[in-house]
């Protein structure tokens, strides 16, 4: 018996702000309205803007979509394993499992997650975009961070400052333990860096301004966003972006989900 027999489609509908999930142990979804922003940065907006971050461009989400309000945490990716054993069950380093955010998965990891969503749910699963996921980030701001010019250990996991003081708890903790952005999404700076859907591009000279995927699948080097609990805040801020390879898995790093509204 799949999870969908278990559990029918949720009849969901395009109010932003609305929460839903699709069964038991499986992602909680939030709605997020569509909208336009500026994505990337340059040196009057942001004094860390680099070249990968340029040039900074208009995006137009013109569609709703449903974005996972947390990371994918180690109870749902152990959900998943215990429904699939031959895929990977990862290390957790001593930390704990349940509501930690899922670290030491891939990219290729993420992607054998989403379709068995899609395949247990009846409902179209994936990675967010990279512009996806700085608009979901950003949730109506445009400053550095969702939070403003700043940001503190009060509202989001890191571990450093600038001049090497350490004020964070250095590991992961619960997803969700911060307080939700604007558009009802946490964790969107720090506990857990994201991989996104896109290939790594070294900057945004023809990216795509519709929201869409950047890249082929087949491209080894995948974009990572967000920032970890080992970071520190300049690696936290909405426009800042990294790379992994496809199959690298990082005791930083995780994922969050997203699907399409009908």
């Amino acid at each position: 018996m799949s999870i969908a027999d278990m559990n029918p489609l949720a009849d969901v509908t395009r109010k932003p702000g609305t929460r839903f999930r699709d069964g038991p142990h499986l992602p909680e979804m939030v709605v997020v309205a569509s909208g336009k922003f500026w994505m990337g940065a340059d040196e009057s907006v942001d004094k860390f803007a680099n070249t990968v971050e340029k040039p900074r461009h208009w995006v137009e989400i013109n569609y709703p979509l449903a974005v996972g309000r947390r990371p994918v945490t180690f109870a749902e990716w152990d959900e998943f394993v215990n429904c699939e054993p031959e895929m990977h069950r990862p290390e957790d380093r001593g930390w704990g499992r349940g509501e930690l955010p899922v670290v030491n998965v891939s990219w290729e990891d993420a992607q054998c997650y989403v379709s068995w969503l899609s395949a247990n749910t009846g409902r179209s699963y994936r990675l967010l975009s990279e512009s996806e996921w700085e608009y979901c980030c950003r949730a109506g701001t445009n400053g550095i961070f969702s939070t403003g010019d700043g940001i503190d250990v009060k509202q989001a996991n890191f571990l450093y400052m600038d001049f090497g003081d350490k004020p964070g708890v250095g590991h992961p903790v619960n997803a969700g333990s911060y307080e939700a952005n604007s558009f009802g999404l946490c964790d969107m700076h720090g506990n857990v860096c994201q991989l996104v859907a896109d290939a790594w591009h070294d900057n945004y000279s023809g990216a795509p301004t519709d929201g869409s995927p950047w890249g082929e699948t087949a491209d080894m080097w995948r974009v990572v966003r967000g920032g970890g609990w080992d970071a520190l805040p300049r690696i936290l801020r909405a426009a800042f972006r990294d790379w992994v390879h496809h199959t690298q898995r990082l005791d930083n790093m995780g994922f969050r989900v997203a699907c399409d509204i009908e």
